[in-house]
């Protein structure tokens, strides 16, 4: 499971070090594609292949889940991080991300995000409040 929140910078190269806490569950290769709030999704190859599998069971005929595929699968690249376990970010998911230099890297369960740090500080900023607020039950069965 990938949890907490790190800051590391692309180079110059497009790399990114991947947090040290991450780089195990990583290092046998990952997917990076497209997510949603225009940050990043890394996926551990099989969890990857696991969630692929399980969009095999969408409609053809839903336009909204082409849609979503289309999108999602186009946009993915995989890769092994390096030995100093950094990965390259293809020029076109970082300009889809808006990624320059600074980076915010968070662990969400199964996945990691890649945000620009400024577009992280701003998302957080919009969905603290309502996150502290909330009085029913968003994720049924949970809290």
């Amino acid at each position: 499971m990938f949890l907490g929140t790190h800051t590391p910078r692309l180079d110059d190269k497009g790399r990114l070090f991947l947090p040290a806490k991450f780089r195990e569950r990583l290092a046998g290769g990952l997917v990076m594609t497209r997510g949603q709030e225009r940050c990043l999704y890394v996926f551990p190859m099989d969890e990857f292949t696991r969630l692929t599998e399980s969009f095999q069971a969408a409609p053809t005929s839903s336009k909204a889940a082409r849609d979503y595929l289309r999108v999602f699968l186009s946009g993915a690249f995989d890769e092994i991080p390096d030995k100093q376990g950094r990965v390259t970010v293809p020029a076109n998911l970082r300009e889809y991300a808006g990624l320059t230099k600074d980076c915010t890297v968070i662990g969400a369960g199964s996945r990691v995000e890649v945000w620009d740090s400024g577009a992280w500080d701003d998302y957080l900023a919009s969905t603290e409040q309502a996150f502290a607020e909330q009085s029913e039950e968003v994720i049924p069965g949970l809290l």
